[in-house]
């Protein structure tokens, strides 16, 4: 079934770059709490126009009362963003999921390295305030296309400067290039924890580079599902559940998810693009074809979960715990 929502209203839009609004979202009802969060968490907005859209909490964690998220007005929406920044408006309510978290931070890492691309600054601004509010070793690579277009930079510089935070920048149009991560990143030690968000050529960057230089402790987190190639929709599959004791079948073109919800099921999801992890699903008997963004390359290869409503089977039967 789809997650439970929360009642949310808009209580401030600020504009934060070119192309960039934070939204501040309260709770419509004052005696209600917003449940807690840790840095890296995304919450879902269910948009007036039938939308759901996952964003980024970019706020501290210790925020109790408010969440705020950025977001950039897409050259490429098919409808999110732009409503947010066409139509969204102080004053309105809108239901939201609870926070979900499928980018966690390591607190006690020995070092932090995290790495923000344009508008992935989002989480990444989360977790440099969680590191800093806890006095834990971290430095800040903010990549953008230019210093207009990147969110966050006042606060962002003043808390380097109050926590002497070593703070790195990168912005194409001053650089003349895309950024070289594999340089940028060199040196930092095998033994910190690398994170990354941003565009999918970065995130491939990214995990290349960390690949190179020997770090083991990579984590990203995606804007979009991985596209998804032809082939992976003209094979049928049937799928056992192990919990209903049903068995259903998924012809070619349909998702996994949309089978189980026609034949009367009720399995659990939200954005059904593989990115919010609401329909994540735990693999008992079966091969995976992965299409999420959302496991790594070692979660995908050890076959014990996937996205239900992006990803498909391998072969010609699934038994997932449903």
């Amino acid at each position: 079934m789809s997650s439970p929502t929360l009642n949310a209203l808009v209580h401030t839009m600020r504009y934060e770059a070119d192309g960039i609004v934070s939204v501040e979202f309260r709770p419509a009802t004052p005696a209600v709490d917003f449940p807690a969060f840790e840095a890296g968490s995304h919450i879902d907005l269910h948009l007036p126009n039938g939308l759901v859209r996952s964003y980024s909490l970019c706020n501290p964690a210790s925020d109790r009362q408010r969440y705020v998220v950025g977001v950039l007005n897409d050259r490429k929406s098919r409808g999110g963003s732009r409503y947010v920044h066409q139509q969204l408006r102080v004053g309105m309510t809108l239901p939201i999921s609870a926070p979900r978290n499928n980018f966690a931070l390591e607190e006690d890492a020995r070092r932090s390295v995290l790495v923000a691309g344009g508008i992935g600054v989002t989480p990444i601004w989360c977790m440099l305030q969680r590191l800093a509010s806890l006095g834990r070793p971290v430095e800040l690579v903010y990549c953008a296309r230019s210093r207009k277009e990147a969110a966050f930079v006042e606060a962002i510089e003043a808390l380097a400067r109050e926590k002497a935070i070593e703070l790195s920048w990168h912005c194409d149009d001053e650089k003349g290039a895309p950024p070289d991560l594999a340089k940028l990143l060199a040196g930092r030690g095998d033994d910190s924890h690398y994170y990354c968000c941003g565009p999918t050529p970065m995130l491939d960057a990214f995990e290349r580079g960390c690949e190179q230089l020997g770090y083991a402790n990579v984590h990203i987190e995606r804007f979009a599902a991985v596209q998804v190639e032809a082939p992976a929709a003209t094979q049928s599959c049937v799928v056992a559940c192990a919990k209903s004791k049903r068995e259903v079948e998924v012809p070619a073109g349909k998702s996994i998810l949309d089978s189980l919800i026609d034949a009367g099921l009720d399995p659990d999801h939200s954005c059904k693009e593989g990115v919010c992890g609401a329909c994540e699903t735990a693999v008992i008997e079966g091969e995976v074809d992965h299409h999420d963004g959302i496991l790594t390359k070692a979660e995908r290869a050890a076959n014990k979960t996937m996205m239900i409503c992006v990803s498909r089977c391998k072969g010609a039967r699934l038994v997932l715990d449903i």
